[in-house]
């Protein structure tokens, strides 16, 4: 496996009664059993294509020809698209682009979620458009904030350079019925990719929709789904509920919900390149489960960023939280501190040191702490973060989450209180004056 999972910090026998019990874990775990069940017969079936998505390999040739003529023809790629349309892309790239540039041969990506007007007088004024593709992404074609977002990128687009310019460099990517954004393309005669319509915004990660700006980028997306495979396999193919990761994890967080009273689930990997994907856990966590009154509360932390923020309430806060560290094997990595630098005595302890050597010491202190603070802590060890692994954290929280549901009983696929607020901000807007 290209990850280790301990639960042992959410048990009573490690955390005392704020832990679930041996008994208390292997009744869900039981529960689990038929969601399992269900899942393997949908891959095998072939009802859910977001199962047989890792094992694909015959959409990445094309989607590589799309990524090197972008590579090729722009410094600069904007990706519109808000929620499961954007978070996914925007886990995957930041292991080719951590802040400081993409790599050697990439362009710039940009992604582009929210709807703020500052935000994007600042992305025009900074680009230049004759360098810059745009790729707007909604699975229904008619989300309010990527329409908007997509017509004023076109409208500074033409602008600048002509209508006739628009076609080559703007792509766009939504389900193939009829719909706004597929009328708007086709009329522009711009490039359209298809958005499979049984694989929700949220859990597309692995599909056209984050593997497209991925390979932009530099990713490499067969190993990216090679590692998705292996976590697929570690949960499918389990004789025991107790023995498939994701079950075994949704197990936890369930039962500690419904056992213990835990309503909230802080997600903390100590790696600044997995700071996006733990705002993609927290969209698929709460989106998928946060029904009817049921699920828990996802937090986005990182270590060891956020011990200086929350670990405070963490640890001397309400009792209310299940931990979930992710943590690397960084000892022996980075930069030296040069001894003669470290040389006060109160500091004397960083002498010598490399910086992964403080890291390292720093995430075991903390899974540490929180356990002996009865804190219900569950630990996922890798030994190094690339794309293989990352595919592989990625399936093993969709798979969880699709088992938490069960769990819960709720539809891990919809989100009809997001659609009320839709329809009222759709109203709203008929109110205001145009200008």
């Amino acid at each position: 496996m290209l990850y280790r999972q301990d639960v042992t910090g959410c048990l009573a026998e490690t955390v005392g009664a704020r832990g679930l019990t041996a008994s208390e874990l292997d009744a869900v775990l039981a529960r689990a059993r038929p969601a399992l069940k269900r899942l393997k017969e949908r891959r095998g079936g072939g009802s859910l294509p977001l199962l047989q998505l890792p094992s694909r390999r015959d959409d990445l040739a094309p989607l590589a020809a799309i990524a090197d003529e972008f590579r090729r023809r722009f410094d600069h790629v904007v990706v519109l698209g808000i929620g499961g349309s954007s978070l996914g892309g925007q886990a995957l790239h930041a292991l080719a682009d951590q802040g400081f540039g993409p790599r050697p041969g990439a362009p710039r990506i940009h992604f582009m979620e929210n709807i703020d007007p500052a935000t994007f007088a600042a992305l025009f004024a900074a680009l230049d458009p004759a360098r810059t593709g745009v790729i707007a992404i909604s699975k229904s074609g008619s989300t309010a904030e990527p329409s908007a977002q997509l017509y004023l990128c076109l409208d500074w687009l033409r602008q600048a350079l002509g209508t006739g310019d628009l076609a080559d460099r703007v792509l766009v990517i939504t389900e193939p019925r009829d719909n706004p954004l597929r009328r708007l393309a086709m009329a522009q005669n711009m490039r359209i990719l298809d958005h499979d319509t049984k694989i929700g915004g949220r859990y597309s990660v692995l599909s056209n929709v984050g593997v497209l700006p991925a390979l932009i980028g530099g990713i490499d997306a067969t190993a990216l789904r090679e590692g998705a495979t292996m976590a697929l396999d570690a949960t499918l193919s389990a004789a025991e509920p107790r023995e498939a990761p994701a079950a075994l994890g949704a197990a936890v967080s369930v039962g500690l919900a419904r056992r213990r009273g835990i309503g909230i689930t802080v997600l903390m990997p100590y790696a600044d390149r997995l700071a996006a994907f733990g705002l993609w856990f927290r969209q698929l966590w709460a989106e998928s489960l946060g029904k009817d009154g049921k699920g828990t509360t996802p937090i986005r932390a990182l270590g060891a960023v956020d011990q200086h923020s929350q670990l405070q309430l963490y640890l001397a806060g309400p009792a209310d939280k299940m931990f979930t560290l992710v943590m690397f094997d960084a000892a022996g990595n980075g930069g030296l501190v040069p001894p003669d630098l470290a040389s006060d005595r109160d500091v004397a302890y960083l002498s010598g040191r490399r910086l992964g050597d403080l890291l390292d010491a720093e995430q075991r202190a903390t899974a540490a702490t929180l356990i002996a603070r009865g804190r219900p802590t569950r630990v996922f060890a890798l030994a190094r973060l690339d794309e293989a692994s990352l595919g592989a954290l990625l399936m093993h929280f969709m798979l969880e989450t699709m088992i938490a549901a069960e769990l819960f009983e709720v539809n891990a696929f919809d989100q009809p209180a997001v659609e009320e607020g839709k329809v009222l901000a759709r109203h709203y807007l008929g109110q205001m004056k145009r200008s």
